[in-house]
């Protein structure tokens, strides 16, 4: 089932299972509303069980650039293109939340980002690999994030 996260009304649909469900879902449209002012894109999200392509995708870069295996649930996972780059988001169960940044063209920008959901806590497979700043959102509370730069070609 598709679901098109609203930044106004905040919901919980999809994300019910996390332990952080309500910070989960401020997280989620905290993106929504970033894609729709920057690029006039609508966030629209598969169940993580359709959404197996994009996860493997993902997966496949988290694992080839750092060896990193994330042991949480994929709930949500989304696939598209905006302003010459392909851009993954996945949503996890623990309150984790992926994106990657995919310049098309040889030479852009290439990333993945890790951005923790208000009162989860570091990731394991995190925890002494990356360095998370915080920013405040109206919509996610504290949000802790990281990056790294993708090297290869995917």
């Amino acid at each position: 089932m598709s679901y098109l996260v609203d930044f106004k009304d905040v919901s919980t649909v999809g994300v019910e299972t996390s332990p952080v469900a309500e910070a989960l879902a401020g997280l989620r449209a905290n993106e929504a509303r970033y894609l729709k002012n920057k690029f006039d894109h609508d966030l629209v999200l598969e169940d993580g069980d359709k959404a197996v392509e994009v996860i493997d995708w993902v997966h496949k870069i988290l694992f080839e650039e750092r060896e990193l295996r994330i042991d949480s649930q994929p709930l949500q996972a989304c696939v598209f293109e905006a302003d010459g780059a392909k851009r993954a988001y996945v949503f996890y169960e623990s309150g984790l939340s992926i994106n990657v940044l995919y310049g098309l063209a040889p030479g852009e920008k290439r990333a993945v980002g890790f951005k923790l959901s208000d009162g989860m806590e570091v990731p394991e497979e995190l925890a002494d690999k990356f360095k998370f700043a915080r920013q405040k959102s109206k919509l996610a509370g504290t949000i802790r994030g990281s990056y790294f730069v993708i090297k290869n070609e995917y």
